[in-house]
């Protein structure tokens, strides 16, 4: 605090610009214990489901990147074991008020709902209920489902409101001349001039790009398919509704659900970063990061194969190999660039930070 002009100025430096709002602190917890819970449950279930197939933690690591390690049905799967790490770094995020954390929070919490909600379309089967109640596992399951759901309605409610206000920096509105504990969201670093997150303008636009084009990739492979009749189109379809189609009792969701959830979501979040959204950058990371494993393993699966040997044998082959080697860099590249700070690694400024800033191309929205 120093003297200026008769009056008092508050020279202290702004609070941490990627901190949520002390006002907002209260939603944060309850969207992380919630979070919390429901991964917490998806570990347990794996570790339930590793223990029944009678294997030990060294085939569950290989059965990690390995599809072919274990062939017995699944109560969980790849996609549940990626999903609950997912919602387990969210919600220890979501815990330490990391405001990066909020958009991924409610893209789980989208997720939980359509699974909820697929869920209840298959209940509606009395063959499909009547295995709730003879299965020793139905009651458990069931409870997982309705975790999901109360999840699923709680991150939402909780997070919403949760937005920044342009403005002064958090914490510093000035009353008599003084700049005092309230306000709203940090003003241009004064550093760089540049606005808080103003370096994810130009990232976010190659990350949705990256995204808009592997949504409309996997779009066109799946319509293909179905086109085809390398799928039983109305099988698939009903799939990705209704949780019944399999016609047993497990938490691992269909191929149709995972795939029509993921093009849903590679769209969508990507036409939201192409407009250089920076609340986006959270839900982009955790899109990228499970799409990343869930290929990494899928190449895995093709190496074990033998697939490569002939993959070019034949035009979907060809393009298979192009679809997936595009994958696999796309969600490497939206992992790095989401993950980037505007700081250098000595706390310094990076010198690409400083040469955009003069012409406002990384402002923020």
């Amino acid at each position: 605090m120093v003297m200026q002009d008769g009056g008092a100025v508050d020279v202290r430096p702004d609070p941490d610009p990627g901190r949520a709002a002390q006002e907002h602190s209260g939603g944060y917890l309850a969207a992380g214990l919630c979070l919390a819970l429901c991964g917490g449950a998806l570990a347990a279930w794996t570790v339930y489901d590793t223990v029944q197939r009678g294997a030990g933690a060294g085939d569950f690591v290989e059965s990690l990147f390995n599809p072919g390690a274990f062939a017995a049905t699944q109560v969980v799967g790849p996609g549940e074991w990626a999903f609950a790490v997912a919602l387990l770094v969210v919600a220890v995020l979501l815990l330490a008020q990391r405001r990066v954390a909020r958009t991924a929070a409610l893209l789980c919490g989208f997720v939980l709902l359509a699974a909820a909600l697929r869920e209840g379309v298959g209940l509606l089967e009395p063959a499909y209920r009547a295995q709730y109640s003879s299965d020793p596992r139905g009651g458990w399951a069931l409870a997982t489902h309705g975790l999901g759901l109360v999840t699923a309605l709680v991150v939402p409610a909780a997070l919403f409101p949760a937005t920044e206000r342009r403005g002064r920096a958090p914490g510093r509105a000035r009353e008599g001349g003084v700049r005092t504990g309230t306000g709203s969201r940090p003003g241009p670093d004064a550093r760089t001039g540049l606005a808080p997150g103003g370096w994810w303008r130009r990232p976010s636009r190659i990350c949705g790009v990256l995204f808009l084009v592997l949504g409309v990739a996997r779009l066109a492979w799946t319509a293909w398919d179905l086109m085809s009749g390398r799928l039983a189109a109305a099988r698939y379809l009903r799939g990705v509704i209704d949780a019944a189609v399999p016609g047993d009792l497990r938490l691992a969701a269909t191929a149709g659900f995972t795939t029509v959830g993921t093009v849903i979501a590679l769209l969508l979040l990507g036409g939201l970063a192409f407009r250089g959204r920076r609340d986006v950058r959270g839900a982009l990371l955790v899109c990228a990061a499970v799409q990343l494993y869930l290929t990494v393993r899928g190449v895995v699966w093709l190496t074990v194969s033998g697939f490569f040997n002939h993959a070019f044998d034949t035009v979907t082959g060809a393009l298979s190999m192009a679809l997936t080697a595009y994958a696999l860099a796309a969600t490497t590249s939206v992992v790095v660039l989401a993950t980037g700070r505007v700081w250098g690694p000595y706390g310094g400024v990076r010198p690409e930070a400083c040469r955009a800033a003069p012409d406002g191309r990384y402002g923020e929205r």
